[in-house]
């Protein structure tokens, strides 16, 4: 960076532009982020910094704003007195594959919650901007990041689950353990799995739980959005065969097929009252006869029209390191927390499941 400032490089002068795209990782945690950010403002204006997460350019994510305040049924609802919790999962079916020298020192929580997993959280929860200028969008996407609960050692304890794939079976084959694969200490502490439960303290979502969960060597591969509605009360149903209510779910499907599919209760034909679950299914293939993107073609023509709205400001890369620097440091300082084993090609740590299963909920199964 600094020898293209040397260079001239960044100058933008007689009408010309210059931008730069810098791939994530942005740091590897809150200090490093911050270094970072002081060493790229020394040499460009942050107009010209294009911090580039792929998953910002899928039509789904893009689409987030979009479902909600364009959308009457939906927005009204989008909230603590309505809304029971959310779920965001981001599951690989993959490994380390050949990463091992970057992955030893990264791990899943570095690798995939500050940005990926915080940009769905962000614009999930984010309150509606003042117009779809960059900053107004990137104000509101900050603000969650700043009201996420801090935590503290006992929440992590509490709150955060680590794991890490042992060997298993995957579409009927024999899978290695992440500690046999090539360049992995066979002693290796490192996460290929993390779920944490985070809590919003702002007015929109005090109360709501929100919980995140990523992965490799997962049953299936899958990135979603699952906003889990409060029940209706079951007065009504109490002298019929109903013994439970259908869950009303709204599933933001962001990979591999991206849509949208809202699932409710609805009565099964016959002469009893009898409920069923159903499911409306949107498809963006299907209406709009495209095909996927891995989101980089949107990225950089957006970065050469100077459109920056789907890319990361230095102030929302930090919010996003200071949630989990208080998980990084005590995984550093506290060798008991408990790394979980976990069968390739499984769903995951039972200690996930129970992050869940105290409060009642439970998560959305990964098997197709």
């Amino acid at each position: 960076m600094e020898r293209l400032g040397a260079a001239g490089l960044a100058e933008e002068k007689n009408g010309s532009w210059r931008r730069v795209i810098i791939e994530k990782p942005f740091g590897r945690d809150l200090a490093t982020a911050k270094a970072l950010n002081a060493r790229i403002l020394k040499v460009l204006d942050e107009p010209q910094i294009f911090r580039m997460d792929h998953f910002l350019g899928k039509e789904t994510v893009q689409n987030i704003m979009a479902l909600r305040f364009s959308n009457a049924i939906f927005e009204p609802l989008w909230n603590r007195d309505h809304i029971d919790h959310v779920q965001i999962t981001a599951a690989e079916t993959v490994g380390v594959e050949r990463r091992a020298n970057f992955y030893e020192v990264t791990g899943a929580l570095r690798d995939m919650v500050p940005n990926h997993v915080f940009q769905l959280l962000s614009l999930t929860a984010m309150e509606s901007p003042n117009s779809f200028a960059a900053d107004a969008v990137r104000n509101e996407k900050t603000k969650v990041l700043e009201a996420v609960q801090p935590l503290d050692d006992e929440a992590v304890r509490r709150n955060v689950v680590r794991g890490q794939y042992a060997a298993g079976s995957m579409n009927g084959s024999a899978v290695q353990a992440y500690r046999q694969e090539p360049g992995v200490k066979p002693d290796s502490t490192t996460e290929t799995y993390v779920a944490l439960r985070l809590g919003i303290e702002n007015w929109r979502w005090a109360g709501v739980p929100f919980y995140l969960r990523t992965g490799k060597r997962l049953t299936r591969r899958t990135t979603e959005i699952a906003i889990h509605f409060k029940q209706a009360p079951f007065a009504l149903f109490r002298d019929t065969p109903v013994d439970i209510l259908a869950p009303n779910v709204l599933i933001l499907q962001i990979q591999p097929d991206e849509g949208i599919s809202l699932q409710f209760g609805a009565k099964m034909p016959g002469p009893r009252i009898e409920l069923g679950k159903v499911r409306m299914d949107f498809r963006y293939k299907d209406y709009f006869h495209t095909e996927p993107s891995t989101g980089y073609e949107t990225l950089v023509y957006d970065c050469m029209i100077g459109e920056a709205i789907l890319f990361n400001r230095a102030d929302g890369v930090e919010a996003g390191w200071a949630v989990v620097q208080p998980i990084i440091d005590l995984w550093a300082d506290d060798k008991t927390v408990p790394l979980e084993l976990y069968p390739a090609g499984s769903p995951g740590p039972d200690g996930a499941d129970n992050l869940l299963w105290r409060s009642g909920r439970q998560w959305r199964p990964l098997a197709p």
